[in-house]
C-alpha cells in the first residue's frame, strides 16, 4: 500500500481487494488499510474505504447518511439498473424497508427459534452420526454445507426438488457485489435459470402450508406487507440464509480443528457454542465486505466522502482492529465476540442471525457430544468470492469420544 496523496488527500492504495491473491488471504491487505488511516481511496475502483471497527460500526448505524438503497455492492443503483430487483431488507432505506424487517424480524423471532430448537439438535445429532462412521471426511462439504441445505430449506418451506441450486444461486448473488471480473463471468452463464428457480420457490402455491413461507404469505394477508412484496422478502430468506451461515459454519470448525484447547474447552463448557459461533464469525468474517452510498458530503476522520460516492466497509477488517479487540487475530472463547460486525450492525444488522445461532448450536452440540478431538486431515482450499470468505474443502480427522 502506498501512502500517495489524492486530490483530497487521502491515503491511497492500489491494491485490488477483489483479486484472488487478497481473496485467499485478506489479512495483510487489511492490517495495512487500517494502518493507513480510518479513510483510504481505492484507485483502482475509485471508490473510498474503511477498515478501522470505530469508522465502519459508525457507518452501519447511521443508514441516513450511509445508505443502502443505492445497492451493497460496487453498483450504484442511483446511476445504473440493478441486475435483478433490489432486496427490501438489504438494499432498502426506511420507509420502504421498515414494514418487510418487521415481517421478517417476528417470523424469525424466538417463538420461531422455540420450535425449531428441539427438531434442529435432533436432526444434527442424527447427521453427525452418520458423518461420524468415518473418521476423516470434509468438515466444508459433509457437515457446513450439509446441515443448513438439511434444515433450512424445510423450515422456508421450499420443495425438496432443485435444492442444490440455493448455494450457487448466493455464491453467484454475492460475487455480484464486487466489480464484474472473473468470478461473476463464472456465474454469469447460469443466473438466468438459477434466478429463475429461486423465484419460482417464492409463489404461494409452491411453499409448504407452514414455514417461514407461508407466515410471510400470511403477513401479506393481513396487510403488513404487499402481496408484490411477498415473493421478495421470501426470497430474502433464500438468498442471504444460505451461503452465508455454510460458511460460518465452517469457520468454527476450521477454527476448532485448529484451537485443539479451545476445542476442550467446549466439550467441558458445551453452553459456549453460540459464543463459539460468534467468535468464529468475528474471526474469519464469512461476509467480509459490504458498500454503501453516501447520502450527502459526510466526514469520515476528518476527511469528505462526497455525495454520491461509494464507500466499501471491511467487516473482516473491522472485526481483526486491535483499536478494538485485545489479541485479534486469536481465536478465544474468553472473549465477548457480541460487538462484532460480522452481521452487521443497526437497522440493517442481519435478521436470520438467530436461525444461524440456533443450527450452529445444534451441530456444535452434537459434535462435542461425540467428539473427543478433531484436528485438520489434509489440505485445505478456500472458495474465492468477491464478498464472502469462503471454503471449498476442509478435510479432518476426529478421534470418537470414549
Amino acid at each position: 500500500m502506498t501512502t500517495t496523496l489524492t486530490p483530497s488527500d487521502l491515503p491511497t492504495s492500489a491494491v485490488d481487494p477483489f483479486s484472488h491473491e487478497v481473496l485467499e488471504d485478506p489479512t495483510g491487505f487489511q492490517a495495512e488499510l487500517r494502518d493507513a488511516g480510518p479513510l483510504v481511496h481505492l484507485s483502482r475502483y475509485d471508490v473510498f474505504a474503511m477498515g478501522r471497527y470505530e469508522q465502519v460500526h459508525a457507518a452501519l448505524i447511521d443508514w441516513q447518511s450511509f445508505q443502502s438503497g443505492a445497492g451493497v455492492g460496487l453498483s450504484n443503483f442511483r446511476f445504473e439498473k440493478p441486475w435483478r430487483p433490489p432486496s427490501l431488507l438489504l438494499e432498502a432505506d426506511p420507509p420502504r424497508h421498515d414494514a418487510p424487517r418487521a415481517v421478517l424480524s417476528k417470523i424469525l423471532g424466538p417463538l420461531a427459534l422455540r420450535k425449531l430448537r428441539e427438531h434442529w439438535m435432533a436432526d444434527a445429532d442424527r447427521l453427525v452420526a452418520r458423518v461420524l462412521a468415518e473418521t476423516e471426511f470434509d468438515a466444508a462439504r459433509d457437515l457446513a454445507a450439509a446441515f443448513p441445505l438439511r434444515v433450512f430449506p424445510d423450515a422456508v418451506g421450499i420443495p425438496q426438488e432443485g435444492r442444490e441450486n440455493l448455494l450457487p444461486y448466493g455464491d453467484h448473488l454475492f460475487n455480484a457485489f464486487g466489480p464484474p471480473n472473473d468470478l461473476v463471468e463464472q456465474g454469469n452463464g447460469r443466473v438466468a435459470e438459477l434466478s429463475g428457480w429461486v423465484n419460482a420457490q417464492c409463489a404461494r402455491d409452491v411453499l409448504a402450508p407452514t414455514g417461514f413461507g407461508a407466515d410471510i404469505w400470511a403477513a401479506a394477508d393481513r396487510g403488513d406487507i404487499t402481496f408484490e412484496q411477498a415473493p421478495l422478502v421470501v426470497r430474502s430468506l433464500l438468498s442471504a440464509g444460505v451461503d452465508t451461515t455454510v460458511h460460518g459454519l465452517a469457520a468454527v470448525l476450521y477454527a476448532f480443528a485448529t484451537h485443539p484447547d479451545q476445542w476442550q474447552r467446549l466439550r467441558r463448557e458445551p453452553t459456549l457454542a453460540r459464543v463459539a459461533f460468534d467468535e468464529a464469525v468475528r474471526w474469519e468474517s464469512p461476509v467480509q465486505t459490504f458498500f454503501r452510498t453516501a447520502t450527502t458530503d459526510i466526514e469520515v476522520g476528518g476527511k469528505t466522502v462526497p455525495d454520491g460516492r461509494k464507500i466499501l466497509m471491511f467487516l473482516g477488517a473491522a472485526n481483526r482492529d486491535p483499536r478494538r479487540w485485545e489479541n485479534p487475530d486469536a481465536f478465544d472463547l474468553s472473549r465477548d465476540p457480541s460487538a462484532h460486525v460480522g452481521f452487521g450492525m443497526g437497522l440493517h444488522q442481519c435478521v436470520g442471525q438467530h436461525i444461524a445461532r440456533l443450527e450452529a448450536e445444534a451441530l456444535l452440540v452434537a459434535l462435542a457430544r461425540r467428539v473427543e478431538t478433531i484436528e485438520l486431515a489434509g489440505a485445505t482450499r478456500r472458495h474465492h468470492n468477491n464478498t464472502l470468505r469462503a471454503w471449498e474443502s476442509l478435510p479432518v480427522r476426529v478421534r470418537p469420544a470414549r
